[in-house]
């Protein structure tokens, strides 16, 4: 068994260390204080029995189980990063444990009248009767992704002192700047040697994922003229009216907030603006890559439109893609996603199969040779001051990494 009080000694431990990324900064890790956690772990991987421990320049961090049966299997990997999200600050890190939650309101923070409720995040019946760990309100909690590094730390523990269960070798990567967008841009799938990988980092219990968002930026830069606003009859140009003519030519329902499930969306996340200059932030995301195609393409056609009524180069617009959905590298090789349901419900689990609407390092690495789904660390309300993770679920995760590990070992290379 897994131990309850091990599994929160360590999470915490993790929690309580400042990794939040940040991309305005162009170095890898992109804040110096990833290094602390990055440290740590690598000893910790040394402490509990792991070989070829190894961090590199950019504080990626690899190490190996080695295979305990005598017949040629698969190398398989789990993965998690260990920076935060720089949405909302990760410093000062102060976790509450709920022993045997009552299904009612959680006083995160009573001075500043900050609650958890299951009137608002439902999802917190689900864990009725079990052991959360939430934030003081004041901070995220850092469960994404760092309930997936304890998991897998854990898991690697458990099998090294449990030898009776069999497994291949194993690889273990632990990355920064996933937040960021960038915790795979520098990550050595060659070196890891995996022939597949699972990220630990997604939410509710059950979790297993193999779509995600085919995703773009796009940077919409408009020119104006400003002039005497007494006088600007005729020669004014407000270049936020434009921009506001743009951002209302796309279409309205199509955001974050009115999308679910596989629906796409264009999401104005920055704005800022003058009379001669405004400039948007927007991401592009769709499941489907025909759409996603088709939302660039509309972007694209309302600036030549908006160009054409007001002069040529009144308004530019630069979109740069950012990773596409890994159904296409993982589909021919559909026996990992379900080896790692079986393994659910081997462990009386049920597998929750559903399109991520995000990204994961696992995006990006399907591209670069290194099928890798996604699977859930048991966090809810990801990059904010209602962030909790039931320990049970943690327990559960750490589980299913064991018994993928030995369901891998039946397989033949």
């Amino acid at each position: 068994m897994i131990s309850k009080d091990h599994i929160i000694k360590r999470f915490v431990s993790y929690v309580t260390i400042d990794t939040e990324s940040d991309a305005t900064s162009q170095t890898t890790p992109s804040t110096k204080k990833q290094w602390d956690l990055a440290n740590k772990l690598a000893e910790e991987l040394k402490t509990i029995g792991l070989q070829d421990v190894d961090i590199d320049e950019n504080a990626y961090i690899m190490a190996t189980l080695p295979s305990n049966v005598t017949h040629d299997v698969p190398t398989i990997g789990f993965i998690s990063h260990f920076d935060t999200s720089p949405d909302f600050t990760g410093a000062n890190v102060k976790p509450q444990i709920i022993e045997q939650y009552d299904g009612k309101d959680i006083i995160l923070n009573q001075a500043e009248n900050i609650i958890l409720s299951p009137e608002y995040f439902d999802d917190l019946l689900l864990y009725k009767g079990q052991t959360l760990i939430t934030t003081d309100g004041t901070t995220l909690l850092g469960a994404d992704d760092k309930a997936g590094i304890c998991e897998i730390v854990s898991a690697m523990e458990y099998l090294v002192k449990h030898p009776e269960i069999k497994h291949g070798k194993i690889r273990i990567g632990f990355t920064p700047d996933e937040e960021i967008g960038r915790g795979a841009h520098k990550f050595d799938v060659k070196k890891f040697g995996a022939d597949w990988a699972y990220t630990m980092d997604g939410s509710q219990i059950g979790e297993l994922e193999y779509e995600n968002f085919n995703a773009a930026g796009a940077v919409i830069k408009v020119k104006g003229k400003i002039v005497h606003p007494g006088y600007a009859k005729g020669k004014m140009i407000n270049s936020m009216h434009i921009a506001t003519e743009f951002i209302n030519s796309l279409p309205r329902m199509e955001t974050p907030e009115h999308t679910d499930g596989y629906q796409g969306f264009f999401h104005l996340h920055d704005i800022k603006g003058h009379v001669e200059e405004t400039e948007l932030h927007y991401i592009i995301r769709d499941h489907d890559k025909g759409h996603f195609e088709a939302r660039k393409d509309m972007m694209t056609k309302l600036t030549s439109e908006l160009n054409s009524q007001y002069g040529s180069e009144i308004i530019k617009t630069e979109i740069k893609d950012q990773y596409y959905n890994m159904k296409e590298k993982v589909e021919p090789v559909m026996h990992i996603v379900d080896l790692a349901e079986e393994a659910m419900k081997q462990l009386n689990i049920e597998p929750l199969i559903k399109p991520i609407r995000g990204g994961t390092d696992g995006s990006q690495l399907s591209y670069m040779g290194l099928p890798c789904p996604n699977i859930f660390a048991g966090g809810h309300n990801f990059h904010g001051r209602y962030e909790y993770v039931p320990v049970e679920s943690m327990i559960k995760a750490t589980e299913v990494i064991c018994k993928i590990a030995e369901l891998t070992a039946l397989e033949k290379k």
